[in-house]
């Protein structure tokens, strides 16, 4: 109850200076009264769309669309909020400066607020507002191939120039336009990849979500082959109350995996053979460091069956599986389907892993990456040191895929939904 208080009161600051900025440019009643309308229809909107989805134990479009209306007219607001609350302390000092300058009272003394302050503020604020507009109806099906050439010192000559095309983070179920996904899938078979390698989150909750899809993700192909692991939401546990729902719900994944062609690793590995000689491809189930997460992850399985010195690429959907150094275990499962092992992270494993592919992260679906001028941030980072792109740590590679479609937020705003192309060198010295 004190959480919901203190958030309903950040709320109402929020929406108090923006009133301010409003009333700072204009005295018209019909405005300042038809803000506070909307600001009520809103909220309104959005705990009745939360307390709707937490009834039914299911997330849905419409519960999509109204976080992003709550974030589309309230994150521009916490600009105006920032520049106002430091004009109100310029306000503050200047006023005790003229008490005692003039010896009037403090009412008298305190300056009222700068009208082009304010507008300042509102011209600031529409730039975020615009940004969102477009993330909810264009971003969120703005996909970019992101190419990207590694080198390996022991990577099998036959292999130099073997393309992987990795997508993840499907979530069918957000989905709401047939032509935008058809544009994509068909984007993916373009890159003409010798693999096709998915990192899991194929729905948000249940199976079902794939079905209309299912149809055009088939057209995916390529050369050797598609393999595929299953992420945190691939598993049931956001929607069913059972074992037996859960079960369920995973033997339906798999057929879908099965239908679409992805080869499902399952704490598994397969090889690829070329001219004699080979690499391998792991699968692991999903393994994230926090305890909101299944872990069911086992490298141990997955690598039983391979050599010491082999070549190995892993799918595993969370990256803190790559270099996590503390788990929060989760005591609370009453289901027992999480299989946690004492096993070490990937850096740290016994057999070599040249190669880690994740996800799960999604770049939060907001942030800003100028490349040329070395920004890249995302309030993902807070959460996920390495939260997308790739990253090199005790000479081994883990890259992160942003993601191919979008979760809670219908919309992407600066983190754009990733097909990443990923081309295996030979280091230069050891060709």
């Amino acid at each position: 109850m004190a959480r919901l208080i203190i958030l309903i009161l950040v709320f109402f600051i929020i929406e108090l200076y923006t009133f301010f900025a409003i009333r700072a440019l204009t005295k018209s009643k019909i405005i300042l009264i038809g803000f506070w309308i909307l600001v009520v229809v809103i909220y309104s909107v959005f705990f009745y769309q939360m307390n709707l989805t937490q009834r039914e134990s299911r997330f849905s479009l419409n519960t999509g669309y109204a976080i992003a209306l709550l974030l589309t007219f309230v994150v521009p607001k916490l600009f105006i909020l920032a520049i106002l609350f430091i004009e109100d302390i310029v306000r503050f000092f200047w006023a005790i400066m003229n008490y005692f300058q003039y010896n009037e009272g403090v009412k008298e003394a305190i300056p009222s607020r700068r009208k082009f302050i304010s507008q300042i503020a509102l011209g600031i604020a529409a730039i975020p507002f615009a940004g969102f507009l477009y993330g909810v109806f264009k971003g969120k099906y703005d996909f970019r191939v992101v190419n990207q050439h590694i080198e390996f010192d022991d990577l099998p000559e036959a292999f130099d120039g073997f393309t992987i095309t990795q997508i993840s983070d499907i979530h069918s179920g957000s989905f709401d336009n047939k032509e935008k996904i058809e544009y994509a899938v068909n984007l993916i078979n373009e890159q003409e990849s010798d693999v096709i390698l998915f990192t899991g989150d194929i729905v948000n909750a249940v199976a079902e979500e794939m079905d209309p899809w299912v149809d055009t993700f088939k057209k995916l192909s390529a050369k050797h082959g598609m393999y595929s692991v299953l992420g945190n939401h691939d598993y049931g546990y956001y929607a069913y109350k059972t074992k037996a729902g859960i079960e369920k719900n995973h033997k339906k994944l798999e057929a879908i995996h099965k239908t679409i062609g992805f080869d499902l690793l399952l704490n598994e590995s397969r090889t690829i053979e070329r001219n004699g000689q080979k690499i391998n491809i792991l699968g692991v189930e999903n393994w994230g460091a926090s305890r909101h997460f299944p872990k069911r992850g086992s490298l141990k399985k997955t690598t039983e069956s391979i050599d010491d010195n082999s070549f190995n690429i892993l799918m595993s959907h969370d990256p803190s599986h790559f270099d996590f150094k503390t788990v929060e275990v989760n005591d609370t499962d009453e289901f027992n389907l999480d299989v946690f092992t004492d096993e070490s992270n990937v850096i740290d494993f016994e057999k070599n892993i040249q190669l880690t592919l994740s996800g799960h992260t999604h770049g939060m679906q907001f942030g800003i990456e100028i490349p040329f001028l070395g920004i890249k941030w995302s309030p993902a980072k807070y959460r996920y040191p390495k939260w997308a792109g790739l990253y090199k740590e005790a000479g081994k590679f883990l890259y992160v895929n942003r993601g191919f479609g979008f979760l809670a937020f219908p919309g992407r705003v600066g983190i754009w939904p990733e097909i990443t192309v990923i081309t295996l060198k030979k280091g230069v010295n050891n060709a």
